[in-house]
C-alpha cells in the first residue's frame, strides 16, 4: 500500500459508482494506470467489492437494536451452528462472535417494538443453545464510510 493505493481506496469509499475515468483525473494520473492499480487493489483482497447504502427507514425497518446473545456450552460446534443460524435471519445486519461475557452482538433493523420482540421471543429463545439475551434499543448509528490504513 502505498500514498496512491491509499487515496484510490478513499474516494472509492467515498463513491464507489466514481468512473476509471475520473478517478485518473482527481488523483493526475493516467486511466490505464488507474485501472491497474483498482484491479491490483481488488486481486491482493483490499478491495472486497462494492455495495449499495440503503435507508432503512425506506425500506420498513426503521428500529434498530443490539442483541446480546451468550450460548451454551460454549463449544466450536454451538458457536458455528449458532453464528449460522442468526446469519441466515432477514433481520439481522450484523454478527459479532466475542470473547468476553457475551458471545455474540446481534446488530438487527426491523419494523417496531413488536417486531423487536417478536424477533427475541419467537426466534432466539426457541434455540436449546441460548442461555441468557439482552436486547438494547438503538437511538443512532453512525458508520464510517471511509476508512484509512493503519
Amino acid at each position: 500500500m502505498d500514498e496512491l493505493d491509499s487515496a484510490l481506496l478513499r474516494l472509492l469509499q467515498q463513491d464507489g459508482r466514481r468512473t476509471n475515468r475520473d478517478l485518473a483525473a482527481e488523483l493526475g494520473i493516467a486511466p490505464s494506470t488507474c485501472l491497474e492499480r483498482v484491479r491490483s487493489l481488488r486481486e491482493r483482497g483490499v478491495l472486497l467489492g462494492f455495495h449499495a447504502e440503503v435507508d432503512l427507514t425506506a425500506l420498513g425497518r426503521g428500529l434498530q437494536a443490539i442483541i446480546a446473545v451468550r450460548v451454551r456450552p460454549p463449544t466450536r460446534a454451538v458457536i458455528e451452528q449458532f453464528q449460522a443460524f442468526v446469519a441466515r435471519m432477514p433481520e439481522v445486519l450484523s454478527v459479532f462472535v466475542l470473547t468476553g461475557t457475551d458471545d455474540f452482538l446481534l446488530h438487527v433493523a426491523v419494523r417496531d417494538t413488536d417486531h423487536l420482540h417478536a424477533v427475541v421471543l419467537d426466534k432466539l429463545t426457541k434455540r436449546p443453545e441460548l442461555a441468557d439475551v439482552r436486547t438494547s434499543v438503538v437511538y443512532g448509528h453512525l458508520r464510517k464510510n471511509v476508512i484509512e490504513p493503519a
